[in-house]
């Protein structure tokens, strides 16, 4: 045991996020041994309401970004980190077409300062939360004339050594990758690297497909299609994503890189249509009079610059750890409606500490002057950045 009577102290990078959140509040509940520390700079798609631990003993909360050197190592010092579960990214495709550089910054130089700190003081385990997009969408449409897809296109596993992202996004986050193994080859970092599909669940930000339809039915508009809706997504509902990374976390083998996802396809149009048919079935269950017209759910829009047809993914390698999906596409999507349609103004209200149970922000270098009153420690200065700390016991 250390000193803090914890085994690990385990730090998530955007762990206020949607998929951050959902690790958070497992991991603190089902590892009270571990010290959890998130560190999340609470952007538009972040939420503290997503955070339902505050009041753990095992839990602590910076609010500041991970291209923050200096509070990178304030944390890393003071926390004494030993596990890094890395998922701070800007994620959203049509926004990195438009604002490139900025997924650039944060994505690979912020995983580039996060892997030095690992390094410089030797952690035990970084775990890299990567993409299925970093594959390419290599099964695209047939050139045929009858647009018909090829099933001869085997689907993508762990051991391809050339990505082939298409868009900015998906480009940052293989370069990222890139940097990760490298640091296990140079300097035996000991990584793992997870790419995953879709995800989908409560709590996610409505620019992702499944919610942003969710929000426009009943908002009385339609779902928004970009292209024809032909392409096709792969996805995982939520509490099965976070229970492969709860296994990976266990036995996942230093150096590998595993696929997390399920055998299961739906275009985009079909998505819609079957929101459409749950927003249907909610209107006659209410017993709500809305007149509706199929032809005006359905808004097709210009199609992004570029859009993979296809990610198609093997996950045999974490099912042979023990993973198996638990929660269906059909159960899921079912969760996911429910949720959003009886918390339909969870994104419309503020994501301060306003809305939550959490302390007043404290700037960094009162924490600073407290530290060196408490141990003869080296002097980190700054007058700039400042944090939100939310901790049960400080």
């Amino acid at each position: 045991m250390k000193e803090n009577v914890f085994d690990n102290v385990l730090l998530i990078t955007g762990g206020a996020g949607f998929i951050g959140s959902h690790l958070t509040n497992y991991l603190v509940r089902n590892y009270p041994n571990y010290r959890i520390i998130v560190l999340d700079k609470i952007d538009y798609c972040s939420n503290l309401k997503n955070i339902h631990v505050y009041d753990y003993p095992n839990f602590k909360f910076y609010k500041g970004n991970i291209l923050d050197q200096l509070l990178l190592n304030h944390i890393f010092l003071n926390e004494k980190i030993d596990i890094v579960f890395h998922l701070a990214a800007y994620s959203h495709v049509d926004n990195s077409f438009f604002d490139s550089i900025k997924f650039t910054e944060n994505n690979i130089m912020g995983t580039h300062y996060l892997l030095e700190m690992s390094k410089q003081y030797s952690i035990q385990k970084f775990i890299y939360v990567s993409t299925d997009e970093v594959y390419g969408g290599g099964n695209s449409i047939s050139d045929n004339s009858n647009n018909s897809i090829s099933n001869k296109v085997l689907p993508a596993n762990e051991n391809i050594t050339i990505l082939k992202p298409t868009n900015p996004y998906s480009a940052s986050k293989a370069g990222a990758e890139q940097l990760v193994s490298s640091y296990y080859h140079s300097f035996q970092l000991p990584i793992i690297i997870t790419r995953g599909n879709n995800t989908y669940g409560p709590f996610q930000y409505p620019e992702k497909i499944i919610p942003k339809f969710i929000y426009q039915l009943n908002d009385n508009k339609p779902c928004t299609i970009h292209g024809t809706g032909e392409n096709k997504r792969s996805f995982i509902y939520i509490d099965d994503m976070i229970k492969a990374f709860d296994i990976i976390l266990k036995k996942g083998l230093i150096g590998e890189t595993y696929n997390i996802g399920t055998d299961f396809e739906i275009s985009n149009l079909d998505v819609a249509n079957t929101l459409i048919s749950l927003y249907k079935n909610d209107i006659k269950n209410n017993n709500n009079n809305k007149n509706i017209i199929d032809n005006q759910l359905i808004r097709y829009i210009p199609d992004r610059p570029f859009n993979d047809y296809r990610y198609f993914i093997n996950c045999s390698k974490l099912k042979n750890l023990g993973w198996q999906q638990s929660i269906p596409w059909e159960m899921g999507i079912k969760l996911t409606f429910d949720w959003y349609t009886k918390n339909k103004n969870y994104w419309s209200t503020t994501t301060t500490t306003t809305s939550i149970s959490a302390p007043d922000p404290i700037t960094f270098d009162k924490i600073n002057k407290n530290n060196q009153q408490q141990q003869n420690e080296k002097k980190i200065s700054t007058t700039t950045t400042t944090l939100i700390l939310c901790s049960n016991d400080d």
